[in-house]
């Protein structure tokens, strides 16, 4: 069984930092596609940032420049550096993993994905 557990959440000021990180059990890691959405009250679930088992990586504009997506294939982990955070950014963060077997993919799309964590909220106070 697949289990995505997201941790790091909480509550920030503005312009502040928080590092989100994804556990994954159950899969092998090092060859699972994973990326990182979002969903704010009464809005859709967004996409953030996607990072491919070969580590490239692509990002949303409305966080390019300030977050960065990370792996850690030994430790089975995937991170979520967010800094220079604004308000807008309230929301509850999901990190997921796809089950294609494709090194060099980055997947944007919810649909594309299999496996989703629980999620953590992130609050950022203006």
């Amino acid at each position: 069984q697949v289990q995505l557990v997201e941790s790091g959440g909480g509550l920030v000021q503005a312009g502040g930092s928080l590092r989100l990180s994804c556990a994954v059990s159950g899969r092998t890691f090092s060859t699972t596609p994973m990326g990182w959405f979002r969903q704010a009250p009464g809005k859709e679930r967004e996409f953030v940032a996607a990072i491919s088992v070969d580590g490239n990586t692509l990002y949303a504009d409305f966080v390019k420049g300030r977050f960065t997506i990370f792996r850690d294939n030994p430790k089975n982990t995937g991170s979520l550096q967010m800094n220079s955070l604004k308000p807008e950014d309230t929301a509850v963060y999901y990190c997921a993993a796809a089950r294609i077997q494709n090194r060099r993919v980055v997947l944007t799309l919810t649909g594309e994905y299999d496996y989703w964590g629980q999620g953590t909220q992130v609050t950022v106070s203006s």
